[in-house]
């Protein structure tokens, strides 16, 4: 199983209440490799399959390729406490009520106050953007025992924000989130067990992680818990099992995991194959932005397989495949 370096170096969103919006995928296609001649038409004649599962990368989770928030992610929001809703200090005055009431609750101990006021130091939402003192109110909180604000803190760790750059006090934050409950720091613990990132890295504890955010509802967390099924580390290898975690993340609109069921539904891998089931979960993918569905259905139209041939609509899905750099799709259209 290969990890998806591209994104990896990026970290979290902080969360003022839960996510700053998710992210994240099925197995990310291995690009085929262009050869010149004919050797690079019979590739770009191939279907965009996964060669080997990769992780989604917590960058790709705070990108969101969920089209809408979770049941879960919601819950965390509705935990936020002191009722700040980003962007309702717009007007000066308002501001410096809104601002004084939080710094007063936040000096008298309220440890959702001092949350409140380091995301927005830490954001810059209606006040000078602050990192030192957005770490500052975030320790006081996490300090309480507060999820959230350990989670922060966490982030600001990671991101080396208002802090030295410290990953393995970024795991310890994250941990101890996790350890009640926090969704996203649970899904970033087992993503830096995943990369050996302040911690060992170790397989076992980077499904413990997924996993325990997967049963919460986290897409991202569900589908790379199929990842590491479908590929058998950490975990034994069940590709039925894969396939249905998978189908959770995608259910819930997550547009890898709708590609990934779709090639499993293509190949009848986990799963009865059936290539109609797999037209419409690339079609869903594609339709959500994902460039090697898009490619697919393009490939599918094109070729009259399991589609009505149709050469308008394959030159529809290269040309939006295309346009997110899909070398494949670019070839294809004669770019």
């Amino acid at each position: 199983m290969e990890l998806d370096e591209d994104s990896g170096a990026a970290a979290p969103a902080m969360q003022m209440t839960g996510y700053a919006g998710t992210s994240a995928p099925a197995p990310e296609a291995a690009e085929l490799p262009l050869t010149a001649g004919a050797a690079a038409a019979e590739d770009c004649a191939t279907m965009d399959e996964t060669a080997g599962p990769v992780l989604e990368t917590v960058a790709e989770r705070e990108a969101g390729q969920v089209a809408g928030q979770t049941a879960a992610h919601a819950a965390e929001r509705a935990n936020a406490g002191s009722g700040f809703v980003a962007g309702e200090l717009g007007a000066s005055a308002t501001y410096t009520a809104q601002f004084l009431k939080y710094k007063q609750l936040a000096e008298r101990g309220s440890a959702d106050a001092q949350n409140i006021l380091g995301f927005m130091f830490a954001t810059g939402q209606d006040v000078p953007q602050d990192y030192k003192l957005a770490v500052e109110w975030y320790r006081r909180a996490a300090a309480q025992g507060l999820a959230r604000a350990q989670y922060n803190l966490g982030v600001m760790f990671q991101k080396g924000q208002g802090v030295v750059q410290n990953f393995a006090q970024a795991a310890f934050c994250y941990r101890k989130a996790a350890e009640q409950g926090y969704i996203a720091a649970q899904y970033n613990l087992g993503w830096m067990y995943a990369k050996g990132q302040g911690v060992a890295q170790d397989n076992v504890q980077t499904f413990h992680w997924f996993n325990k955010a997967a049963q919460q509802g986290d897409a991202a967390a569900q589908n790379n818990l199929g990842m590491m099924f479908y590929s058998g580390k950490g975990v034994t290898q069940d590709v039925e099992l894969a396939v249905q975690w998978f189908r959770k993340a995608a259910e819930q609109g997550y547009a890898k995991a709708q590609f990934t069921l779709g090639l499993r539904y293509d190949y009848g891998q986990g799963v009865e194959q059936d290539r109609q089931q797999a037209v419409e979960w690339f079609r869903k993918a594609a339709e959500l932005g994902n460039a090697q569905a898009q490619f697919n259905l393009g490939l599918k139209y094109e070729n009259g397989t399991d589609l009505p041939q149709d050469a308008q609509k394959a030159m529809f899905w290269y040309r939006k495949a295309g346009e997110q750099g899909h070398a494949s799709a670019q070839f294809n259209l004669g770019l």
